[in-house]
């Protein structure tokens, strides 16, 4: 069927019920009869229901595939950086090149209405005008290494080269920091890093050097990463997510833990708890998960949890969409005229009695839901399985049961109302993965989730990526090296 007039279908359905229901008032349709056409009237609500959802299509703007692009979001106190994208650049953290600056004066010598001498005259202000270019320079540097005989004993000495220059020839950290940039920033394939730093220095630098370089900067980076996970321990509210990506042509999952300006990212064959619990993060930590309400998230009852608001908003549209229940509707304007509340509140959240009249009105709603949804067919002596229900019930149950992980963002400051941070911060490893197709090993995996994790985070303090590179590969990061 290509298309279904919903409406008229509801319309007809809700008619027949009705002359159902007259038929039985006035005692024309018999008790055995009667019991028959209800339970048909119950399993044929069910069906309707779910041939409405079969014969919506999913969009991002009703479902999570793929996952929408929403709207900042501004109900929690804390964020990475302006829309998300880090902090805007610090001058003193984003220097990365040598910068030679020139002035130059445009002098006046006469004027140009009457033709007088204005050499002499002075100066009353400056109009400045600016160009800014790049020089590519390549700066190479020799040493050359005395080697002198001995005239009383006839031996040959060489002198000691500097601890930099340990073999023939050597690249720089600079190429080093645009090389690394460049694969894993960037995201650009092995063969265009050697082709744009051919055209850069006149030479093409070995792909196994440039993987050299990876895995250099990867164990430079394992100092850090521990000190993160502590850092991020101690943040009262994590967002978490997961992604699939291919590794030696396997599927494997990246996991990300995000929260204040620290962003941690861990690939793993599993996409559930043994992932979760070899990371080992969530296990540790005792403050709020945020995430889109995976059942391996829920198992850790130690933690909070607060469930992402825009796939709810997403779920609730496709039901709108599909079926038109008004307990839909009603409840997505809640949540919506929520947020904006909490958005707007200085605080980021409501208070007692605000929230007190939330949960009534949330309440309300999925009461008055429970009645608008068909009921369920009875399971029947022997039947085992789980009973088939829509994505409309599925959606209302999980709304009931979750009702303090739903609202959480309205009572407590730390917690937004969606997930798109840990979304955002996993939206760059799709690219790289329709890039490069896959990691060839699960080494270089894992070499790509530490430094992409460091290097967000940096991002969100204000570092220029070339600089971060650069302060990992000198030791730059820890104060006792600095």
């Amino acid at each position: 069927m290509a298309s279904v007039n919903r409406e008229s279908l509801r319309e007809e359905f809700a008619a027949l019920k009705g002359r159902f229901g007259q038929l039985s008032s006035d005692g024309k349709i018999t008790a055995e009869s009667r019991a028959l056409i209800e339970a048909l009237l119950m399993l044929l609500s069910v069906l309707m229901a779910v041939f409405m959802e079969k014969h919506t299509p999913k969009t991002s703007a009703n479902s999570s595939k793929p996952s929408s692009q929403t709207p900042k979001d501004e109900s929690a106190l804390s964020h990475a950086g302006p829309h998300a994208k880090g902090q805007v650049y610090d001058p003193s953290r984003s220097a990365n090149t040598r910068t030679v600056e020139t002035v130059a004066v445009s002098k006046v010598g006469a004027c140009e209405a009457c033709g007088e001498d204005l050499r002499k005259a002075p100066c009353r202000g400056h109009e400045r005008r600016t160009r800014i270019d790049i020089v590519f320079e390549k700066v190479v540097s020799h040493v050359d290494a005395e080697i002198k005989s001995c005239p009383h004993c006839g031996g040959e000495t060489r002198a000691l080269f500097p601890e930099a220059f340990s073999g023939p020839l050597q690249y720089g950290s600079g190429i080093k920091a645009y090389v690394l940039n460049l694969v894993i920033a960037q995201m650009i394939p092995l063969q265009r890093v050697q082709q744009t730093l051919q055209t850069l220095i006149g030479q093409v630098i070995a792909e196994a050097t440039i993987l050299k370089y990876v895995l250099q900067l990867d164990r430079a980076l394992a100092r850090w990463e521990s000190m993160a996970i502590e850092r991020i321990l101690t943040r009262p509210a994590m967002h978490l997510d997961e992604t699939s990506i291919r590794v030696a042509q396997h599927n494997h999952w990246i996991h990300v833990c995000s929260a204040g300006d620290i962003t941690l990212k861990f690939v793993h064959e599993k996409r559930g708890l043994e992932a979760m619990a070899t990371i080992g993060i969530i296990p540790r930590y005792g403050g709020v998960i945020i995430h889109d309400c995976w059942a391996s998230y829920l198992s850790y009852e130690h933690c909070a949890h607060g469930l992402c608001g825009a796939h709810l908003l997403r779920e609730l549209t496709f039901v709108v969409e599909s079926n038109g229940y008004a307990w839909a509707r009603n409840m997505k304007r809640l949540l919506q005229q929520t947020c904006a509340r909490v958005s707007q509140s200085q605080r980021k959240r409501l208070t007692p009695r605000a929230y007190e009249r939330l949960q009534k009105h949330y309440r309300a709603i999925l009461t008055r839901g429970g009645r608008e949804l068909p009921p369920l067919p009875a399971r029947q002596n022997g039947q085992r399985g789980r009973i088939a229900k829509s994505d409309a019930q599925n959606l209302w149950e999980r709304l009931k049961e979750h009702e303090g992980a739903v609202l959480l963002f309205a009572r407590d400051a730390n917690v937004p109302f969606t997930n798109n941070r840990a979304e955002r911060d996993l939206r760059m490893s799709k690219v790289k993965q329709k890039v490069s197709g896959c990691s060839r090993t699960a080494e270089f995996a894992q070499a790509y989730c530490r430094i992409s994790s460091y290097l967000q985070t940096m991002a969100n303090q204000g570092y220029n990526p070339l600089v971060a590179i650069q302060m990992a590969l000198s030791g730059q990061l820890y104060p006792e090296t600095g």
